[in-house]
């Protein structure tokens, strides 16, 4: 009642009843708006308002950077349709794209023909790719320099061409559920055959045994993390351990976090520094003693379930 007086009011004094027209915005702020949705805010809602959204949002430079993790609950096809159109939107400036579980070969097709600058491709829970369509992509991305695939399948033959045809390649991220049926180190030693640069490594729930880990150690003298959780195969005891602590920065073992958390975190944000031997000489924990502190583990614990 209050609102439709005040209404009443401005209109007997000549005044607008009506809110700010977006249309008056410059171009440059619309953009940095419209930037700020998820692609498919952009491509179902945004783009279709007016001809100047739609200007502003076929633009390429809006389309260097697709996110399309945590999609909406679409039919499969239109989600397909709708990353379709964003790769051919970038027009070839396509920098970092990420895709959670709809990926299929016409993607992958369609990012290989777009992403000639592509610097980080993320693949996620994405089951409906075959070698063949991996194989194709990675050929087409000599600028690639980060790798993710995470519960999905990539065979030891797709490890090997993305490392001989990704030379500028420094982290990979190749996570699986954890299999303790059988041990297998033929994706370990083809990390380490072709795969020279790279700097961080998470091979979660990896079927690898200590010889596929020494192989790493050897043919990635770059490395500075490496993340093994999960990895129930390899016995990190005596030398092996010491070594892993002398190389590498940033490590994280099998059994950091206990069976009754879960299998393992897909993104987990751990800041490794808060637990790491300061070289400064000040009084935080050596990190070789952190095995069996209670507050580290439930740090860790805390960690897990936050990421769920």
């Amino acid at each position: 009642m209050a609102c439709s007086e005040e209404r009443a009011e401005k209109k007997a004094k000549g005044e607008s009843t009506l809110g700010p027209n977006w249309l008056e915005l410059p171009r440059e702020v619309t953009a940095k708006i419209l930037h700020k949705l998820s692609p498919f805010e952009i491509l179902n809602g945004a783009s279709p308002v007016c001809p100047l959204w739609w200007e502003i949002c076929k633009d390429p430079i809006m389309w260097r950077t697709i996110d399309m993790t945590n999609p909406p609950p679409y039919p499969h096809s239109k989600l397909v349709g709708f990353c379709r159109l964003a790769i051919k939107l970038s027009c070839g400036h396509l920098e970092d794209i990420s895709i959670e579980d709809f990926c299929t070969n016409k993607i992958l097709k369609d990012i290989a023909d777009s992403g000639s600058h592509l610097r980080r491709l993320r693949l996620l829970k994405c089951e409906k790719m075959y070698d063949k369509g991996l194989s194709v992509v990675v050929k087409n991305l000599p600028m690639l320099e980060e790798f993710e695939i995470s519960f999905g399948d990539l065979s030891t033959y797709n490890l090997e061409v993305l490392g001989k045809c990704c030379p500028y390649l420094e982290v990979l991220k190749f996570n699986k559920k954890e299999n303790k049926e059988y041990q297998c180190d033929d994706e370990a030693f083809a990390i380490a055959k072709t795969m020279p640069r790279l700097r961080h490594l998470q091979l979660l729930g990896n079927r690898l045994t200590n010889q596929g880990l020494l192989a790493i150690l050897d043919g990635c003298p770059c490395l500075e993390s490496l993340d093994l959780l999960v990895c129930s195969n390899v016995d990190l005891s005596g030398s092996l351990r010491e070594r892993c602590w002398k190389q590498i920065r940033d490590l994280r073992f099998p059994e950091d976090l206990s069976d009754e958390v879960g299998i393992y975190v897909e993104d987990e944000q751990v800041n490794y520094d808060d637990y790491y031997e300061c070289d400064c000489g000040c009084d935080r924990e050596p990190r070789n003693n952190r095995r069996n502190d209670p507050a580290y583990e439930a740090y860790l614990v805390e960690q897990y379930y936050a990421s769920l």
